[in-house]
């Protein structure tokens, strides 16, 4: 079997045992094996369909186990605990074109191996052939340009505030506002989706009827990303209803809806799909547990998402900088060499004019979707002047002017330092 036919997974491990003998039993228990060889378990077949181990890399031990193990601790297992990259590759004949199988080949039971005090799905690579069987991006980076009409220079977009309790017609007034404004996009929050106050049957023709008036009055069309979080076949409704209006997007909570939801979505829809990644955090703030967003965002891309969201710089969340400036590049980047499957990362988290300079200077691309829920609604001098002020400070960024030396001659960001800028 060729390396083209294998799907190559690489993991953190930590084990008070000899890597190399944790690495196999990750290998089989991940294909063709168990801890015991089987009858019918030939050499043949573990030829034909066993994962292999392709590296191990030991790093420095740890001075305590990151997690605790109730088999290790029976057994009086002591230390020291050992670390190691491990790459595995397994074979895509086992897998097939089925994302949730995929998901649980490449991580999956290998989170309770009683070998292990920690275990991290670090990254994914997926060969051409492989990856052109799955969901492709409707819009991703090019196509929201183009929906949008915004050919250049980042996306401002903002989210509906308050989080949640506005009616339908108390949200269409503030995306009027919004649209007003002069936003690119907005989107619902992560915990409005059909509450009994503003059901999607009455809040999307609500809101799509003053989107398109301001599209005829300007000629814009504001990108509204309406969250259809919910079982399947609702989510498909949901759907149709936004694309009835008049809609370009939907948004949808991953981790809750699954992979399977939204591959059945994104084959239903033309819409963007606008990835949200509540809980991410419970999947990756433990650096021994769970999975990094580079793998992560591989999965999901496969369901063929538009957006996916990467927080933002210097925000309100405990994500290290580092990780966010990561994620976007995850974005940016193709999943093989075969097609432009790019997706456009969506920065948010205590976002406002303020941390413009930090997100060009780390990511130095306009490609993205940079929102702010306060840092525009809360400006001072109303939502227009919050997003000029964004506006302002993109333009002073890419310049290389200090947002203090463009305040000079721009009021809103002025107003906006001195507002937001408070300790």
């Amino acid at each position: 079997m060729t390396v083209a036919e294998r799907i190559r997974a690489r993991y953190l491990i930590e084990t008070p045992l000899d890597p190399a003998a944790v690495a196999e039993v990750m290998a089989g228990e991940q294909s063709c094996g168990t801890f015991t060889r089987v009858e019918g378990e030939t050499d043949a077949l573990r030829e034909r369909a066993r994962a292999t181990v392709e590296a191990i890399t030991e790093l420095a031990p740890a001075e305590a186990p990151s997690l605790p193990n109730a088999l290790l601790e029976r057994k009086g297992a002591r230390g020291p605990w050992r670390r190691a990259h491990i790459d595995i590759s397994f074979p895509v004949a086992n897998i097939g074109a089925n994302l949730p199988t995929l998901a649980a080949t490449v991580s999956g039971n290998l989170y309770d191996l009683g070998e292990v005090t920690g275990l991290r799905l670090e990254s994914l690579q997926l060969p051409a052939a492989y990856r052109a069987q799955f969901e492709m991006p409707r819009a991703g980076i090019s196509g929201t340009r183009r929906i949008t009409g915004v050919a250049s220079g980042a996306l401002v977009g903002t989210i509906i505030k308050p989080n949640v309790g506005l009616s339908a017609g108390e949200t269409a007034e503030l995306v009027a506002r919004l649209c007003a404004a002069g936003v690119d996009f907005i989107k619902d929050d992560e915990v409005c989706a059909n509450p009994a106050h503003a059901p999607l049957a009455e809040r999307v023709p609500a809101v799509m009827a003053v989107v398109r008036a301001h599209q005829q009055r300007t000629g814009k069309h504001v990108m509204v990303a309406f969250n259809i979080t919910d079982e399947t076949d609702a989510m498909k409704r949901h759907a149709d209803l936004v694309e009835r209006e008049g809609g370009s997007c939907v948004m949808a909570s991953l981790n809750w809806c699954g992979h399977s939801g939204m591959q059945t979505l994104r084959r239903h829809t033309g819409l963007a799909l606008h990835g949200h990644r509540n809980g991410y955090g419970a999947l990756s703030r433990h650096p021994l547990l769970g999975i990094s967003f580079q793998a992560y965002q591989t999965l999901w891309r496969l369901a063929g998402v538009d957006h996916m969201h990467v927080h933002g710089l210097q925000g309100k969340f405990s994500q290290p900088e580092s990780e966010v400036i990561e994620s976007a590049r995850d974005c940016f980047t193709p999943l093989t060499d075969a097609a432009d499957d790019r997706v456009m990362p969506a920065f948010s988290s205590g976002q406002w004019a303020g941390t413009v300079p930090a997100t060009w200077a780390a990511i130095g691309s306009d490609d993205l979707l940079f929102m702010a829920g306060g840092g525009i609604l809360a400006h001072p001098d109303g939502a227009a002047a919050g997003v000029t002020s964004i506006r302002q400070a993109w333009s002073a960024a890419r310049a290389g002017t200090a947002l203090q030396e463009a305040a000079r001659s721009a009021p809103e960001l002025a107003r906006a330092l001195a507002f937001f800028g408070k300790p």
